[in-house]
């Protein structure tokens, strides 16, 4: 059972997420996981200009996603910043590029599940889940969220991300914020329930 968590992090926080992901489903017996990146599209001096050079340094150890390791897998749990309500560009771009896939039906059955980020607590991390899982609907994908099982989603005595779309974190206006411990939770969660529906259907 082969599970991949691919994602776009400029700094640090959806990395964070991503390997909270991946240790909730490898915690399922049976689930081989890969964490992988999608490409960069700014350039270097971009990247200095946003401060984002050494935060991306941490995690550039991460593989590059092909489109082509997509169809080896048996569940895709991808991971964005929300850029104005919606996916980054840089995921943008590489789902972009997933035609060939969605011509052949390849990602047909498999399942597909989405976390976020944003800035603030109201920055567009439902719309930005929810937008995401349109893609995933057109390539056939079976999409899968975080349920209410998570009880931390509902927790008024903090403020935290996470709701029934999916793991999110909430980074702060100047990104001061890394994943609280609840969220970094519910991203578990969500990775070990991914894997647990996907071994149901691998058997």
């Amino acid at each position: 059972m082969r599970i991949y968590v691919v994602y776009y992090s400029m700094y640090g926080h959806i990395h964070r997420m991503a390997q909270a992901v991946a240790e909730g489903a490898q915690e399922v017996q049976g689930a081989e996981v890969f964490m992988r990146r999608v490409p960069e599209t700014l350039s270097v001096e971009v990247l200095e200009k946003m401060k984002a050079v050494d935060a991306q340094n941490v995690f550039s150890n991460i593989p590059l996603c092909t489109v082509d390791e997509l169809e080896t897998t048996d569940a895709v749990i991808f991971g964005t910043p929300t850029r104005f309500g919606n996916m980054c560009g840089q995921m943008r771009q590489f789902l972009d590029a997933t035609g060939q896939l969605w011509s052949k039906g390849a990602l047909i059955g498999k399942v597909g599940s989405v976390f976020t980020s944003s800035n603030t607590q109201h920055g567009g991390q439902e719309s930005t889940i929810i937008t995401f899982y349109f893609t995933l609907l057109h390539q056939g994908m079976i999409v899968v969220g975080l349920p209410y099982a998570f009880q931390g989603q509902m927790r008024t005595d903090e403020i935290t991300g996470c709701s029934p779309y999916g793991a999110s974190t909430i980074a702060g206006s100047k990104g001061e914020r890394m994943p609280s411990e609840n969220e970094l939770a519910g991203a578990r969660y969500q990775g070990r329930h991914v894997a647990a529906i996907t071994a149901k259907l691998v058997r």
